[in-house]
């Protein structure tokens, strides 16, 4: 059943080596493996693909969120590495040099080459 089975995630991107340099050298992620139309990232214990489209970047909304211990530290790090943080300023998010909080957690978003979106999440512990 799909309650068992893994699920792997896919990232629409108009072009693949640009999001491979991109993921690779500016977020630091691992390269798992790659193949002709398909490139795959390992993130902890988790891999998420992407594959070339002219659709890329065309969601206006989050694909995908890493969670991660210490929201200030990984900011800093991406922003030392040219990552852009959003700001948004709309009913129900609000940002404050790029940091939402709410709910008991702390986000912050931004955008690859495509203008896919995507996030870092800090989960308050209860």
């Amino acid at each position: 059943m799909l309650a068992d089975a893994p699920l792997f995630a896919v990232i629409p991107v108009t072009d693949l080596g640009r999001a491979k340099r991109y993921y690779h050298d500016t977020l630091g992620l691992t390269l798992a493996r790659e193949g002709a139309e398909e490139v795959v990232f390992r993130c902890g214990s988790t891999e998420f693909g992407m594959y070339e489209t002219p659709y890329g970047g065309q969601a206006g909304h989050t694909l995908a969120s890493w969670k991660v211990a210490d929201l200030d530290t990984e900011m800093a790090e991406l922003r030392g590495r040219g990552v852009v943080f959003e700001e948004y300023d709309q009913p129900g998010l609000k940002t404050l040099d790029g940091v939402a909080e709410a709910d008991g957690m702390r986000a912050a978003w931004f955008k690859d080459p495509d203008g896919n979106v995507l996030c870092v999440n800090e989960l308050h512990q209860a």
